[in-house]
């Protein structure tokens, strides 16, 4: 015989049938706080070369995006590093792509195609810039480099260009006064340790897996650059602007031949993409971003300086208007 509730108890179960689907609503929105529709579709970031922390750091991001956004198929694109990304999203080639801000500047300042569709959407960490040596090399400056046979980063990179500025900081032709080799951080420790180069310029964040690898089967020292700092911000124009005096502490390579911390200057590194980036879009990923610090940061050290209160400084760029939107929804 079946179980017939009083109107009272009917009552009270409606009650809290409907109590229970309003907390269920409540936390629903809760866990997903955009609304909305799931993004969907193809998304191409454009990376760095395989062995960089731009790569790196493009893999650990797809595998959270992949979680934060199911339908979306990211797809990573290697390239030769900033200015070879700077063109490709631009001119609609990819998506996203993280690039320096000098980079960006002489991109914008060059009036190449689709500057003007460019936007930020985090300033992530600085790149620290190297000059890497074997042990017993008598190179102790740039200036020094006279004569040297010299990988100065593949020519689409931003190593390629600061490497350049350093070069003239430093009174040297590029063309004339050293053997430039353009070849990026892939290939440069092995041609460094096999003797076909005397040393490698390299921009990124600290440590760099490849620099760090090479120092653990083969004595280098790192050579300051601080003595170029002046100059080079001295230069005039627009890029020079975002380069800053910096150290690299004496650990960042443990095993590195230097007795003490390392001046050298440093640029920001800026997440990018452009304004045909759906809003909706711009927003999540720009949250996954913020919100993958600390996981990423686990395996690429750099990206634990990524930071709510900084990503917002994206100069040159303006904001995405996805990205304005996230950040002010979590501001305190």
């Amino acid at each position: 015989m079946p179980l017939v509730l009083p109107p009272l108890t009917r009552r009270r179960a409606l009650r809290s049938l409907l109590a229970a689907l309003a907390v269920l609503g409540v936390l629903a929105w809760w866990l997903w706080p955009f609304g909305g529709s799931q993004p969907r579709g193809e998304l191409t970031f454009s990376t760095g070369v395989r062995a960089g922390v731009y790569q790196r750091y493009g893999e650990l991001l797809k595998q959270e995006l992949a979680r934060d956004m199911p339908g979306v198929n990211v797809r990573l694109e290697t390239s030769e590093g900033s200015q070879q990304n700077l063109e490709r999203v631009a001119t609609g080639q990819a998506d996203v792509t993280i690039a320096t801000a000098d980079a960006v500047a002489k991109y914008r300042l060059d009036g190449k195609a689709g500057a003007e569709h460019l936007r930020g959407v985090a300033r992530l960490y600085d790149d620290y810039v190297q000059l890497v040596v074997p042990a017993g090399s008598p190179v102790h400056s740039t200036a020094d480099l006279r004569g040297k046979r010299v990988a100065v980063g593949q020519p689409g990179s931003g190593v390629w260009l600061i490497s350049e500025r350093l070069l003239r900081a430093a009174k040297l032709d590029p063309a004339t006064d050293v053997t430039a080799v353009p070849i990026g951080i892939d290939t440069m420790p092995a041609e460094l340790q096999a003797g076909r180069i005397d040393a490698f310029f390299w921009s990124g964040g600290l440590p760099t897996t490849a620099v760090r690898e090479l120092s653990e089967r083969f004595d280098i020292r790192l050579v300051q650059l601080g003595d170029l700092v002046e100059a080079l911000q001295g230069g005039g124009g627009s890029p020079a602007h975002y380069y800053r005096a910096a150290v690299m502490p004496q650990d960042a390579y443990a095993l590195a031949r230097n007795t003490s911390a390392v001046s050298t200057l440093a640029v920001p590194n800026l997440l990018v993409t452009t304004d045909r980036t759906g809003t909706e879009l711009a927003e999540r990923f720009t949250r996954t971003v913020i919100q993958s610090r600390d996981g990423i940061g686990h395996v690429v050290h750099a990206a634990q300086l990524v930071d709510l209160r900084t990503a917002i400084y994206t100069d040159p760029l303006e904001l995405h208007q996805g990205a304005r939107t996230y950040y002010r929804s979590v501001k305190p």
